[in-house]
């Protein structure tokens, strides 16, 4: 075998930084010392990983053909390692999370999982659906946790639990005291939604299917607390996972609306690259969030 651990180590990291001075400063090394590890590795095979883009070192088809190879025989090095150190589950866990998993159903989890695992070193990053799919995608996170469907043929995408949207105004809204809405009344009045590429609002334009250029969407954000704001404020209406309406609800400051004849159910999923090796780590995070829903 003509290559080193410490050569994939560095390959890897200037696949993710794209440069090599923040790729060496990553691993404790000097420029040089990684530089030279990168080019050692490539004129061994008289190969070329990375194409020079400005002043970015950006994959070719080589390379990013190499870097799932590369990233599974790392997780497997590292559990060897933790095996002979007999050392129990540890090491760097990252997970992606969409905004109202993020928010709302992760802290639980991860509290149970600290608990459990104190020596992995958990990470999570939230953003929407085609973030976090992106990201493992990239292998710059292990798992993601998405609410949208998502299709890719190198990501392996899992059911993971059921959820369901709901349509909801300002108590003040004409609406609030309606038994249900109808085509007609929701084509009436603005909409205020969650933004393109967020597993919500897919989730709403299916549902809203044969309807939506007669919707007026009048804002669109980010964040569901905005959202939940702007309703309040009686900008007009929301739709939105019921799981992070429950206490507004209870508060009084929004109303649900039944809309009996649009479909808004929905699945959480997982979301892995299919050559991502599953560490011990990751095995055990999948089953604290799988013991968890089931609770």
């Amino acid at each position: 075998m003509r290559f080193t651990l410490r050569q994939l180590q560095v390959f890897l990291a200037t696949a993710h930084h794209q440069n090599i001075s923040r790729a060496a400063e990553s691993l404790a090394m000097s420029q040089s010392a990684a530089s030279g590890a990168l080019s050692d590795l490539e004129s061994r095979y008289n190969a070329q990983l990375f194409d020079r883009v400005g002043k970015r070192l950006q994959l070719n088809a080589q390379g990013y053909a190499l870097r799932p190879l590369a990233e599974s025989l790392m997780d497997e090095a590292n559990e060897v390692e933790a095996v002979l150190e007999q050392r129990g589950i540890a090491g760097k866990l990252k997970v992606g999370a969409t905004l109202t998993i993020g928010n709302y159903i992760a802290i639980p989890i991860i509290a149970r999982f600290k608990q459990e695992f104190p020596d992995v070193d958990l990470r999570m990053h939230v953003a929407n659906t085609e973030h976090i799919a992106s990201e493992v995608l990239q292998f710059d996170m292990d798992i993601g946790l998405i609410e949208g469907e998502y299709s890719h043929p190198d990501l392996l995408v899992e059911p993971w639990q059921d959820d369901e949207l709901q349509v909801f105004c300002s108590p003040n809204h004409p609406f609030a005291s309606l038994a249900s809405l109808d085509d007609k009344q929701l084509k009436s009045v603005p909409w205020i939604l969650r933004e393109q590429g967020s597993g919500t609002r897919q989730t709403f334009d299916r549902a809203m299917h044969g309807l939506l250029n007669d919707l007026d969407i009048h804002l669109e954000f980010e964040h569901t607390e905005a959202i939940k704001r702007a309703v309040e404020a009686g900008l007009g209406l929301g739709c939105l996972s019921r799981i992070t309406l429950a206490d507004a609800f209870k508060r009084g400051s929004l109303v649900p609306l039944d809309v009996k004849h649009r479909d808004m159910g929905r699945q959480f999923y997982f979301v892995t690259h299919k050559k991502k090796f599953q560490s011990r780590a990751l095995l055990s995070w999948l089953e604290t969030c799988r013991q968890l829903s089931d609770s």
